[in-house]
């Protein structure tokens, strides 16, 4: 669920998560690439397990490659266009049958578990919504011996209108401290900031942080 930056202004904060999704994918027949996220494919590939939940699953692409190499996953998000085109695209891929796509607002409900993996990446809105809540009910959802892994935006890129670019994001540290997970039960795999090197919606090149946050249950 990433920032929306379509309109240069943030959205009303006391907007409807239904509405303000619709409406961001109705601006264009597809959004986002179909590609994993590239944290998706670097933290993942060396786990084992079969079960995934992919929160805030947009139009699929992590879902998809986390089917494509072998996980039965329930990707969810609030958005009826999102879903659609996400499951037109994984009957394409041949991985319908490997993925189970629920829409859920996940403010007030989640999938049950328990899942080898939960991933949340760029899980960031501009609307009101305690995240920190959500985090730990799917923290909750992972199964012992699996995995959360949650991937934020450590700071807005450059080509980012000027509201967005003075959006504070919160660091690792802070992620962690919000889930309040006992430390016996968890196991810290890799909680810190990376680079990476971006392309924007017009060409432009940048660096981005990514915050990585993936946690092992005991």
């Amino acid at each position: 669920m990433p920032l929306s930056m379509s309109t240069g202004k943030l959205m009303d904060m006391t907007a409807d998560h239904h509405a303000h999704w619709e409406t961001r994918y109705a601006e264009k027949p597809r959004i986002w690439s179909g590609q994993p996220n590239a944290r998706l494919a670097e933290m993942v590939e060396p786990l084992t397990g079969s079960r995934a939940l992919d929160l805030g699953c947009g139009e699929g692409g992590d879902a998809m490659w986390l089917a494509e190499h072998g996980w039965h996953v329930v990707a969810v998000d609030v958005s009826t266009t999102a879903l659609a085109r996400a499951a037109e695209d994984a009957a394409t891929r041949g991985v319908a049958d490997r993925i189970d796509f629920q829409q859920h607002d996940l403010t007030q409900t989640l999938p049950e578990g328990p899942f080898d993996l939960v991933s949340a990446h760029f899980f960031h809105t501009t609307l009101e919504m305690d995240r920190p809540a959500i985090l730990r009910r799917a923290a909750a959802a992972v199964a012992p011996g699996g995995t959360l892994l949650i991937v934020d935006h450590g700071g807005a890129p450059p080509w980012a209108p000027a509201e967005i670019q003075h959006h504070e994001f919160p660091t690792p540290d802070e992620v962690l401290a919000g889930l309040a997970l006992d430390d016996t039960q968890w196991e810290r795999v890799r909680v810190g900031t990376a680079e990476r090197e971006v392309v924007g919606p017009d060409g432009q090149h940048g660096v981005l942080d990514d915050n990585i946050i993936a946690l092992r249950r005991r």
